[in-house]
């Protein structure tokens, strides 16, 4: 069984960026959506006692009478407790830690840069999707989603900024 998580921060916390209301609908009635329609899926199959982290990265391997249940529930679901875990207010946010701004520096320039490519890849995400900053072969790379895929699909992990 999949639970969201706690969110680490008020409703409200977020404005003038993301509103209270917005925040309201996406965490307690998309979210929470989610998380129950991929456990309805799971409950009673083989999949159950799997971890939606497992079951994503395999998803190419996923029965196909649960593979588009488990990738858009399951997705949407570790998506969004992916981006609650890098939210903060902003009174708390910052720049990254240590050696993570170095590896941002090596593969974008600087800090700056990178803000710039993610905010270009994040508002070129056409419809629902996600802009990723993720491990690639070479150091740190920037990559879109559509609808609830994740970079773990494909073998990437994201990272927390």
């Amino acid at each position: 069984m999949y639970n969201k998580p706690e969110l680490g921060f008020e409703l409200d916390s977020l404005e003038p960026y993301m509103d209270k209301e917005n925040l309201d609908i996406h965490y307690n009635k998309h979210h929470s959506a989610y998380v129950k329609k991929f456990n309805d899926a799971v409950e009673g199959t083989e999949y159950e006692n799997k971890s939606v982290e497992d079951l994503i990265k395999d998803i190419e391997n996923v029965s196909e009478n649960l593979k588009t249940a488990i990738r858009n529930n399951g997705g949407g679901a570790l998506n969004h407790s992916f981006f609650w875990s890098v939210l903060s207010p902003a009174s708390e946010s910052g720049k990254p830690g240590d050696e993570l701004s170095k590896a941002i520096d090596e593969s974008f320039g600087d800090f700056e840069n990178f803000k710039k490519q993610f905010t270009e890849v994040a508002v070129s995400v056409f419809g629902s999707g996600w802009a990723w900053l993720v491990v690639g072969e070479n150091g740190l790379e920037i990559m879109k989603t559509s609808n609830q895929d994740s970079p773990l699909s494909v073998g990437k992990k994201p990272l927390l900024c």
